[in-house]
């Protein structure tokens, strides 16, 4: 199917809007990506059936709603006890700095600090994500996670930048690293917070389907490894080797430059609408096995924030009355909310089936249509 069905031809069944709301349970937890998403509903079988039956699944909008607060609420604490972890390990980690000399500490220092940060731009992404739609935000608030993440991938180059400055000065102006024990107490103690943040980020993250909120758990754990590379600069200079402790510095740099590119294609991705072609693909399954819906045609996936909407053209019997086109809609939409984790809302539009010899009824649109 081409473009030019979605050109204000909309299916009158949208999201919640059906004239007879179908209260079927739907529980906001079919979110988790790692364990393959299976639900009952994907299965045929009588105890499958019996088992969808029984399981409360309500796709009402205030239970949605619920979900994306909940998954809002989940996010919101993910950064307060990543702030409070991080903070805690950074200002120990400046009190080291300012005894110790060194260079390697101080460039962990300062991206620890800055990964604490992060938290107020994501923060504030999550808030404004809880607002309603409005008629001028009509989809809501959801992308300002996305310019989160952006925020994010800034502060992470602006840290490796200072990490690479503060490392050329010193190889220039070598100095001796001093009180060498607390340096690498220090470090050890940069790696436990950082790797502890980075697993409860990327976790929280993955279940609540937050690009940002992953990308800055992927900016932790490398905070982790650039705390252990801390570790054996002060060997070094335990060692009486006085470079270490900037070559490590440069390390750092490296490091944290591998960690912006990661995050950078995370956030990338995101803001570009991309999404895992195996949703795709599971989403057109779902709804080819919807009873009366003889083709899939144009199906669309996009984030807005860490929630999913979905678009699809499905294609049904023309000689189908409304009300059954319209039925076969709402259980597409069914199949859809159960079949695709953190998808809030589905637009789904019938088209007849084509009979030989009969007009093409979109050809009215057909002017519209670009390239």
């Amino acid at each position: 199917m081409s473009d030019r069905h979605h050109h204000g031809h909309h299916h009158p069944h949208h999201e919640h809007a059906h004239p007879h709301p179908h209260p079927h349970p739907h529980p906001h937890p079919h979110d988790d990506h790692e364990r393959g998403h299976e639900h009952p509903h994907a299965s045929s079988g009588p105890l499958s059936r019996l088992r969808h039956l029984l399981t409360p699944h309500s796709h009402e909008t205030a239970d949605k709603l619920d979900s994306a607060l909940e998954s809002s609420a989940r996010g919101m604490r993910a950064l307060w006890v990543s702030l409070i972890v991080l903070g805690a390990t950074a200002l120990v980690q400046a009190a080291v700095v300012m005894v110790s000399g060194s260079v390697a500490l101080l460039g962990d220092t300062v991206h620890n600090a800055a990964d604490a940060l992060t938290a107020v731009p994501l923060g504030i992404a999550f808030v404004l994500g809880r607002r309603a739609a409005t008629r001028r935000f009509t989809y809501g608030y959801g992308r300002a996670e996305d310019l989160a993440g952006l925020a994010i991938v800034l502060t992470i180059a602006a840290s490796g930048a200072f990490a690479a400055w503060t490392a050329v000065a010193r190889l220039l102006d070598p100095r001796p690293m001093e009180h060498i024990p607390v340096v690498a107490a220090a470090a050890v103690v940069g790696f436990l917070g950082n790797e502890g943040v980075a697993r409860y980020r990327i976790r929280v993250g993955r279940e609540i389907g937050s690009a940002a909120l992953v990308a800055d758990g992927l900016h932790a754990r490398t905070d982790g490894f650039t705390s252990l590379a801390v570790l054996v600069g002060a060997a070094g200079a335990a060692l009486g080797w006085q470079l270490a402790d900037p070559l490590v510095g440069l390390a750092i740099t490296a490091a944290i430059l591998l960690v912006l590119r990661d995050a950078a294609r995370e956030v990338f991705r995101r803001v570009m609408d991309a999404v895992d072609p195996a949703l795709v693909d599971r989403a057109e399954q779902a709804v080819r096995e919807v009873p009366g819906v003889r083709e899939v045609g144009e199906l669309r996936l996009r984030w807005i924030g860490h929630r999913l909407r979905a678009e699809v053209a499905v294609v049904v019997d023309g000689e189908v009355s409304v009300r059954e086109a319209h039925h076969i809609a709402v259980e597409a939409e069914h199949a859809l909310l159960h079949a695709v984790p953190r998808l809030t809302a589905a637009l789904v539009h019938a088209d007849p089936a084509a009979v030989p010899g009969e007009t093409d009824p979109h050809l009215a649109l057909a002017h519209h249509a670009t390239a």
